[in-house]
């Protein structure tokens, strides 16, 4: 199956357009014409089958002829990471993660972060194009980067983790996860948070936790942390 994205759309939409830039897409490299089905989501959950009514490569519109609705998550998982030195490992993890299957992701920025800035813009249409080559009818929020102080000191739903590096007392991550609860897990930059930081998310009720015995890239951690919480909701407990 082959996804379109539309976020103006919902279940009482009967008829709509697509913009000239997918529209184009969809009628001069795909060659679809009158009378072709295609595949729309709207990224919260819906999978609309279209009927093209009028195949424009300017304008091509489509008919909604049945509608399902995808099971909601049974659990969220917000991964806080911070920006990698080299933007398309960060790239990567958001590919990644989409296709895995996550909720919500913020950009932190860290002590010893050495990228500040990141491309807002950018980031969504990677995360956007992976949701659609995988078939996810979800697409995951991407918020925009903000002070690690600021994140750990917000309030946040379910279980709140903080993955490091230091050694110290820590439990490994599979071992405090608990079946279908919301989980947010903070990934630090290269060179792992700082003392202060950890001391600072366990003073707002962050418990450390291992993601194995090795030391792992940013991107690298950020990956086993999400496929870990998928798969343990994914299979019985």
């Amino acid at each position: 199956m082959q996804l379109f994205y539309n976020p103006n759309i919902d279940e009482t939409t009967q008829e709509f357009s697509f913009d000239k830039e997918e529209s184009k897409h969809i009628i001069k490299v795909l060659r679809k014409k009158d009378s072709d089905i295609l595949h729309v989501t709207n990224g919260l959950g819906y999978l609309f089958e279209t009927e093209i009514t009028l195949a424009s490569d300017n304008k091509c519109t489509v008919k909604i002829i049945s509608i399902e609705k995808a099971q909601e998550p049974k659990y969220r998982l917000h991964l806080a990471v911070a920006p990698t030195k080299m933007n398309d490992r960060y790239e990567w993890f958001l590919e990644k993660a989409t296709e895995i299957g996550i909720h919500e992701i913020t950009p932190i920025i860290c002590d010893r972060s050495e990228r500040k800035v990141i491309n807002i813009e950018r980031f969504e249409k990677i995360i956007l194009s992976a949701m659609k080559q995988s078939n996810e009818l979800y697409l995951p929020k991407l918020n925009e980067a903000i002070s690690f102080k600021e994140f750990v000191k917000r309030k946040n739903e379910g279980l709140q983790l903080i993955a490091h590096c230091e050694e110290t007392d820590k439990k490994s991550l599979k071992s405090v996860l608990k079946p279908n609860e919301n989980v947010t897990l903070l990934i630090g930059p290269e060179g792992d948070f700082s003392e202060k930081e950890i001391a600072l998310a366990l003073e707002n009720n962050f418990q450390p936790v291992s993601l194995g015995n090795t030391r792992l890239r940013t991107e690298t951690a950020a990956m086993v942390a999400c496929h870990s919480v998928a798969f343990f909701n994914e299979t019985p407990n």
